[in-house]
């Protein structure tokens, strides 16, 4: 593990581990069954967003483009895990907030994170031509 590896991964991670935590305590008062329950969903939903993260490594970047074709880990399962993830996480933020009109935000995530997904298979595909479509056929979303 690199000094640039705990830069981009791990101290972000215990950040927001950190501010997910105090975020729920400061709710105040008991909590609910169901708050719990949204707490282990937005805490799978950062699993994910992070081990996906850990997975990429310096090939993560914010914009489309083709340095590596991850296959491993949780790519191995799921083509775009960053964004299932983020969607499992906001699920999870709706529920400890008791808040059900938030989960109406996802028809506006959900098909932006769909088009950037199409944008980088797209990229991908120019890339790395018929092995990324073997992955594509083996793979969810």
């Amino acid at each position: 593990m690199d000094s640039g590896e705990i830069r981009r991964v791990w101290l972000p991670l215990v950040l927001i581990v950190v501010v997910l935590a105090w975020f729920f305590r400061a709710l105040g008062g008991p909590r609910t069954v169901l708050q719990w329950i949204g707490l282990g969903i937005a805490a799978i939903g950062l699993a994910g967003i992070f081990l996906s993260r850990y997975t990429l490594g310096r090939s993560f970047s914010v914009r489309a483009k083709a340095t590596a074709l991850a296959t491993t880990g949780i790519y191995s399962r799921i083509r775009n895990p960053i964004y299932v993830s983020g969607v499992i996480f906001w699920i999870g933020m709706a529920i400890i907030l008791s808040r059900p009109y938030l989960l109406l935000l996802l028809v506006i995530l959900i098909p932006i994170q769909m088009r950037r997904a199409r944008t980088e298979a797209r990229v991908l595909e120019e890339r790395f031509g018929e092995e990324y479509r073997e992955y594509r056929r083996k793979t969810w979303f």
